[in-house]
């Protein structure tokens, strides 16, 4: 070889280092934000990998002694509002029609692009709210905003097909803007109907990186998904008193997918004593990004 020859190929080995250096969104781990106050109390049980956890939840001492008026504002020190400077209020026009959403955090280039889809009766506003549900909403938007991600809180018109091109729009459109970005879909309640069509859709079952199903339904569609076959983790939250969605029900879903593949990136955490919102305020949103993000 020679010298001329050397010095090209060591250019060449230098710019792909620049490509496949340590900082990519693969290798992302978000930084601490008030792990202690929203840590999992103790658990009750647990299986091995932490695939299965059930949490002790009480709710004397989870929404009563978290929240300044229970139900409706957590004390001060579980938020940090200063997050609403780098939040939006945004107006989408797509092929799919106008969606309105929340920004919260960087829209270009961003690490991780994180949705939360709404319940039936609930708007994009509900998933920006800084003192409802114990804070956990403010929690993950300075995740996101202290980790160069982009948090999104969509509306959408149904639970169907059109709400689902909705959101499809919105995530191909902030793609774009962030190729690196890893994505991940958390959904509340009725949102899951739109998780699982979103997992079954070609364009959004090949470019979402992870589900979070949060006092949820299932759908046994999901095992001939794209993004079943691509193993897409998925993260089930549930109240084990549930009255909209049994648990007992979530949990076989569970467990059917394990038993499909039993390396399969799933977990499940049961809040005992938990109802229908308990997963939304209680979820260990770093620890779940982080988990998925390892993947």
């Amino acid at each position: 070889m020679t010298m001329a020859s050397f010095r090209l190929a060591l250019t060449a080995f230098s710019c792909a280092l620049l490509f496949t250096g340590p900082v990519s969104a693969q290798s992302l781990t978000l930084k601490p934000f008030k792990d202690d106050l929203f840590a999992y109390p103790a658990l009750l049980s647990s299986e091995p990998g932490d695939v299965y956890r059930v949490v002790d939840y009480r709710e004397l001492r989870d929404i009563n002694e978290r929240d300044q008026v229970p139900e409706r504002r957590v004390r001060a020190n579980y938020v940090s509002t200063g997050v609403r400077k780098v939040q939006k209020d945004l107006a989408l026009n797509t092929d799919a029609g106008t969606v309105r959403h929340v920004a919260v955090g960087s829209t270009e280039g961003s690490s991780v692009i994180v949705l939360y889809l709404h319940g039936q009766g609930g708007s994009r506003k509900q998933g920006v709210d800084d003192f409802t549900f114990g804070g956990n909403f403010n929690r993950l938007k300075n995740l996101m905003a202290d980790n160069g991600g982009l948090y999104l809180s969509p509306d959408f018109s149904d639970f169907g097909d059109k709400g689902a091109a909705e959101i499809a729009a919105l995530i191909g459109y902030y793609g774009e803007r962030s190729p690196g970005a890893r994505i991940i879909v958390a959904c509340g309640s009725m949102g899951g109907a739109l998780c699982w069509k979103l997992a079954e859709r070609k364009d959004t079952g090949a470019e979402i990186d992870g589900l979070v199903l949060l006092g949820s339904l299932w759908d046994e569609g999901f095992y001939a998904s794209p993004a079943f076959k691509r193993g897409v983790p998925v993260f089930f939250g549930q109240g084990s008193k549930d009255p909209v969605f049994p648990v007992e029900q979530q949990e076989a879903f569970f467990r059917s997918i394990l038993a499909k593949s039993k390396a399969y990136p799933t977990r499940f955490v049961r809040f005992e004593t938990g109802t229908h919102g308990t997963p939304i305020r209680m979820t260990d949103w770093r620890e779940t990004l982080n988990w998925m993000l390892s993947r």
